[in-house]
């Protein structure tokens, strides 16, 4: 109601734009000094004719004084009565022109009166704003306004937000003024016409606060009835003793409505008949004979009887009471119509969202395998051609993160340091890969014990030499600017854009290995040794040259991939011990010497584990738990992996 006062004062202000146009200001403090008293003791019953005034004066300042006003910034000189904006200062406060802005002096605390509204008024102070900043020029003031009503939603505000709708010169401004319009309106329009459309226009609507709408208006209570009503809305009926309400809570409500009398519970007979005995008997029955429940509840209603208790409430009668009234949820909003339709409506919504969260988890998955995909490539190129377990597979990826940090030392442009660091980071793991397998692999060969703990070992040696040189600490891999923020699909599919990045890179070395191995000298020389290294030796290729080059190649794709990795994720010298077991996983479960047995073992395990991550979320190590069972499980069904290969790869 106050603030349709507002609202009539601000059209016949716009009405009469022209004819004040012609007229000369008044000033705001001319204004305030015709209304003083308003202005200094400030009610719930005369801010609406101080408001009414403000916006007849049309003045600019308006919109400044009210939010002054409502911060409680604005003072009175005891001297004159006149009104200043105020600051508080050490040892008095800054005064400023309501009209200009400009200084006006200093004042102590004596010579003026600060002027504090109550939350009532500042209440009212704040819709006339929001009328005020909707029709504001500056898109920023535009944006407060529909922020605040978004915030704390009132009734008052559906007329001033519709008011602003048709002017609204931004198209991204206007859209969300019109859906702002919308959620009101399903709360607080007038006729039950309006709600009903501006509910049923929510559908496909899948943010958070127009759910939050809709729940509002499904908010319900429970209500005990000696009978069932027919003239309430009705949400649910309830049966005592089913999950939804517990025999105890139901009669519970029964005494709260005073329906029933309270349940006679032991520890009160006891008190009781406690309290009853006379000459070693209650109600003329021995003390000694009351040694059962039985015998307790005869003598309590003995005394019952003759007035001296309550009457005894049994399980017997708490049966009988609840089967004798009907138990419900009743609807806050009376309307059936604006209920039913809610209903629907979120029912809809519902089913949107599940199907979007499908999507986004999807998402997830296809983004954590792409991951899994790029750690692991490497890997499995070595373990499959070659037969080596390599422990140290993590620690290339470690390598290749901490090359990508040392090149943003010496290039700050981050894309081009991006673009620099993914080259070099192959060519540094790439030499060390090498160097690996000329100076301790080669010399193991078939050894496949000693080859794991001579990896493991380098493995702790690479991870203390990072420490050495690097720290404990952390260190920041910062991606561009084009790569922050999300790819958002709507409010609940979206995927951050290094994501989106590392799946792209992912794809990119998945047809760049298709080829290397498909259409390169290369790639059949690799493909030859896998199959069978006797015979490709016969044929005039070196094995052990091959070995040296599939091992550098693995080790340099696993530095790519700690690039990529530690745009997202922490770099530290442990980083590549959290991917090892991940990789080591999904080889086995791929196929080992397999680009196509790897991309469905990362597909695989990705998936799998945000699907379980999703009905666990709060314990990520029971998630890691049950994939590595589900994994066990699974190779004792197919051990040789999803795609599996013939060859030494396969154990041939």
């Amino acid at each position: 109601m106050i603030f349709r006062l507002v609202c009539v004062a601000f059209a016949i202000c716009l009405g009469l734009s022209a004819a004040r146009a012609q007229a000369p200001a008044t000033p705001l403090q001319d204004v305030l000094q015709q209304n003083a008293d308003a202005v200094a003791n400030p009610s719930r019953g005369t801010v609406d004719s101080l408001i009414a005034a403000l916006l007849e004066s049309d003045l600019d300042g308006v919109p400044v004084f009210l939010e002054r006003w409502r911060d409680r910034a604005v003072y009175q000189r005891v001297s004159d009565g006149l009104f200043f904006f105020g600051t508080a200062t050490d040892g008095g406060f800054d005064l400023t022109d309501v009209d200009t802005g400009a200084d006006a002096g200093r004042a102590t605390s004596t010579e003026v009166s600060e002027l504090r509204p109550n939350a009532g008024v500042r209440r009212v102070i704040g819709g006339a704003l929001v009328a005020f900043q909707l029709l504001d020029n500056d898109p920023a003031r535009r944006v407060a306004a529909l922020d605040a009503i978004a915030r704390s939603p009132s009734d008052d505000q559906l007329g001033p937000l519709r008011r602003s709708i048709e002017d609204e010169p931004d198209p991204a401004l206007k859209d969300r003024k019109i859906r702002l319009e919308r959620l009101l309106a399903a709360r607080y329009a007038e006729s039950e016409a309006e709600r009903i459309t501006a509910i049923e226009s929510l559908r496909g609507d899948l943010g958070v606060d127009a759910r939050a709408v809709l729940n509002l208006i499904l908010t319900s209570s429970p209500a005990v009835f000696a009978t069932m009503p027919t003239d309430r809305n009705i949400a649910a009926v309830l049966t005592p003793g089913s999950d939804d309400l517990s025999e105890e809570a139901a009669y519970d409500q029964l005494v709260s409505a005073d329906l029933a009398p309270p349940l006679t519970g032991v520890e009160p007979i006891k008190a009781a008949l406690i309290a009853a005995i006379d000459g070693g008997q209650v109600a003329g029955i021995p003390v000694a004979s009351l040694t059962t429940d039985d015998a307790r509840e005869s003598a309590y209603e003995a005394l019952a009887a003759a007035g001296a208790v309550p009457p005894l409430v049994t399980l017997e009668d708490q049966a009988a009471s609840l089967a004798t009234h009907s138990f419900v949820l009743l609807y806050a909003e009376p309307n059936k119509a604006i209920t039913d339709a809610a209903r629907e409506t979120l029912d809809a919504i519902g089913m949107q969202v599940a199907r979007n969260q499908a999507a986004d988890l999807a998402l997830d998955g296809l983004s954590l395998a792409s991951i899994y995909f790029l750690a692991a490539i490497g890997l499995a190129i070595t373990f499959g051609v070659m037969g080596v377990i390599n422990m140290a597979h993590g620690e290339f990826i470690m390598m290749g993160a901490y090359t990508g940090y040392v090149v943003q030392l010496f290039i700050p442009d981050y894309t081009l340091s991006l673009i620099v660091a993914l080259p070099l980071a192959f060519a540094v793991t790439f030499g060390a890969g090498v160097a690996m397998e000329r100076l301790v692999i080669r010399w193991l060969y078939h050894r496949p014990l000693e080859t794991l703990l001579a990896t493991f070992g380098i493995s702790i040696a690479l991870q203390q030499l990072a420490k050495n040189i690097f720290g404990t600490q952390a260190r920041p891999l910062t991606s561009p600017a084009w790569l922050s923020g999300n790819l958002t699909f709507n409010e609940v599919v979206s995927i951050s854009m290094i994501r989106v990045a590392i799946f792209v890179l992912a794809l990119m070395f998945l047809g760049l290995l298709i080829y290397i191995l498909k259409r390169t000298r290369l790639g059949l020389e690799v493909r030859a040794v896998t199959q069978n290294p006797g015979m490709a030796a016969s044929m005039g290729i070196n094995p052990d040259r091959i070995n040296m080059l599939t091992f550098g190649l693995g080790s340099g794709i696993a530095g790519i991939a700690g690039v990529a990795i530690g745009l997202y994720a922490k770099v530290t010298s442990e980083m590549g011990s959290e991917y090892i077991v991940q990789s080591f996983m999904t080889v086995v479960v791929g196929g080992v010497g397999n680009v196509w047995g790897t991309l469905a073992g990362a597909t695989l395990i990705g998936f799998l584990q945000k699907g379980i991550e999703f009905f666990n979320p709060s314990n990520t190590l029971a998630a890691q738990t049950f994939m590595i069972l589900f994994i066990i499980l699974f190779i004792q069904f197919r051990p040789k992996g999803i795609v599996a290969l013939k060859g030494r790869a396969a154990g041939d």
